[in-house]
């Protein structure tokens, strides 16, 4: 039976080795940088927590920053939002009444309202029922005809 047996198995293991990689030059690059006081300790390794810890500094670093200044950079964007939304709401006032005025003009067009008028009049008036008025043509054949603007 496969499952057991006399002989331990060893899980499968690999043996990888970097291609590219240098200790003695990471050494060396390390001891320069340290001479040079660009690092002082190893940044390298991970330790556990160490980006929360980043954050939680440069987040606490900028609030004593904001604290220092007054917060006046603070009051200054709110001033600004203010002012703008005051000036916004200057223009919805003066624009809104202005624009519904000229949708109402575009819509209610005298000379169409006018018309519109006299039709429905004519149906109004109109009896299917009354006797027909003839006019006779005024003119005789041969004479000519006036137009007087």
């Amino acid at each position: 039976m496969g499952w057991f047996s006399p002989y331990k198995r060893h899980a499968n293991s690999f043996n990888y080795t970097p291609r590219y990689y240098d200790p003695a030059k990471e050494a060396r690059e390390q001891r320069r940088a340290e001479l040079r006081g660009e690092r002082l300790d190893d940044d390298s390794e991970y330790t556990p927590g160490k980006y929360i810890r980043a954050k939680r500094e440069a987040r606490d670093l900028k609030r004593a920053q904001v604290a220092k200044k007054g917060g006046a950079e603070k009051t200054m964007k709110m001033w600004t939002m203010v002012v703008a939304l005051m000036l916004l709401a200057a223009l919805i006032y003066i624009l809104v009444p202005r624009l519904g005025a000229i949708f109402e003009m575009a819509t209610t067009d005298s000379a169409t309202n006018k018309k519109f008028e006299q039709q429905q009049q004519e149906v109004e008036e109109f009896d299917p029922y009354a006797p027909l008025i003839i006019v006779p043509n005024d003119y005789e054949e041969g004479d000519e005809i006036e137009i007087v603007e």
